[in-house]
């Protein structure tokens, strides 16, 4: 089977300071050529009266919450709390792949992938950065393990690079090893379009001050499609 077809870009949040968008799969965030197709456009033609700043970005086939700052106060903040760890999120990613450690940390460092630059690679290398993913096992089903998924850092496919080398790729991953079809005891086939992978949660104070703030999305239909298909149910697809 296949998954459903995702809806488009939503707002989720708009004060003075920021918007907060959920993006669907397959759009990326920013384009080479502004005239390209992207979540960054396409806010701009919501909102052409503002001059909105994307401050975190998720790969094209990743789904989930984007924040855009408005004003110079909010991009501080939310630049201050990338630097002190004030900004947080919480991504859901569904792995084929046996997950025999519950939770724990993945501290490989990030390099630049030798035979592929637009790719990354889980080790000491050409642009090496140092990288933390946290995670731990949100839901078991008879076909797939859906993990909670923590990064402490923010580097190019970190979440999907880390994943891969820990030997729990993400389903749909192809670019890193994953494979795009499972075939399930009926006899089922059961295909990921694009990487099972979603942003559900970020954290981070208020560019007003006060309590911080905090803005969950739902998983894409497309992903709960996937995980229900695997034998799992829609309530495990929480933050």
């Amino acid at each position: 089977m296949r998954e459903a077809e995702s809806v488009g870009p939503e707002i989720i949040h708009r004060d003075e300071h920021l918007l907060v968008v959920h993006k669907p799969p397959g759009l990326p965030t920013t384009a080479p050529d502004a005239g390209d197709r992207s979540l960054v456009r396409w806010v701009s033609q919501q909102f052409v009266d503002l001059r909105p700043h994307a401050t975190s970005r998720l790969d094209s086939p990743v789904s989930g919450l984007v924040t855009f700052t408005l004003t110079t106060k909010a991009n501080r903040t939310l630049l201050d709390a990338r630097r002190t760890g004030a900004y947080q999120r919480v991504y859901l990613g569904v792995t084929i792949a046996d997950v025999l450690v519950e939770s724990g940390d993945w501290g490989w460092p990030i390099s630049i992938d030798p035979s592929n630059y637009k790719l990354r690679v889980a080790r000491a290398g050409r642009g090496e950065r140092s990288a933390l993913t946290r995670y731990r096992v949100a839901a078991r089903s008879p076909a797939a393990t859906l993990l909670r998924l923590m990064p402490v850092t923010g580097r190019t496919h970190q979440i999907r690079v880390h994943a891969a080398r820990a030997g729990s790729p993400l389903f749909g991953d192809h670019a890193y090893g994953a494979k795009r079809r499972a075939v399930m005891p009926d006899g089922t086939v059961v295909t990921a379009r694009r990487v099972m992978l979603h942003c559900a949660r970020l954290s981070f104070p208020s560019p007003s001050g006060g309590a911080p703030m905090q803005f969950d999305a739902p998983a894409r239909r497309d992903m709960e499609t996937i995980w229900n298909a695997l034998g799992g149910t829609a309530s495990d697809l929480q933050p």
